[in-house]
């Protein structure tokens, strides 16, 4: 079966001008990116993976929703991660220097947070923090808070927030 659509613009849901920034500096400089992700569900990787030649500078990602898979597969502290509902800088540190490691990449990405309410822990406002690392070294944290309540848009907002501030911590990086 084949199945034909007809040709329409699309409209990009990931930031393309931070996504091509990103892409040029790595390739130019023959490095790579992995991610690891929580509260964005793949979107992250989905952005990457849009780029043309993604797989000359993106190794991949790893998806990890609850804190068992986070502990088993990123090696997130457990006692930390039971602590704080696996969501804190130091989780999202612990995922970006470990998906550089799984996947022999020299920058990592690692995003942990909410996307939407949790009974007791978010109010009228989510949250998701993020670590970029290079060579296994914490480069950049931070925290995007919003207001949104749909949480696609708010898993979209947090890709392209995320994407950014990875092209303005190379942007730095390139002049050090």
């Amino acid at each position: 079966m084949t199945i034909t659509t007809p040709a329409t613009k699309y409209v990009s849901l990931y930031d393309e001008e931070a996504i091509t920034e990103i892409k040029d500096f790595l390739i130019s400089g023959n490095q790579t990116i992995a991610v690891a992700e929580s509260v964005t569900a793949g979107h992250l990787q989905a952005a990457f993976s849009t780029s043309i030649n993604a797989s000359h500078f993106f190794q991949g990602g790893i998806t990890a929703y609850n804190i068992g898979q986070k502990c088993r597969h990123l090696l997130v502290e457990p006692t930390h991660a039971l602590a704080c509902n696996c969501v804190s800088l130091t989780i999202a540190e612990q995922m970006a220097n470990q998906i550089t490691n799984i996947f022999s990449s020299d920058w990592g990405i690692g995003i942990t947070g909410y996307a939407s309410p949790v009974d007791g822990i978010t109010s009228d406002r989510l949250f998701a923090y993020f670590s970029i690392s290079h060579a296994g070294q914490k480069i950049q944290n931070g925290v995007i808070e919003t207001k949104i309540k749909d949480s696609i848009e708010v898993q979209i907002l947090y890709v392209n927030e995320v994407l950014k501030e990875m092209a303005r911590t190379i942007r730095s990086h390139m002049h050090t």
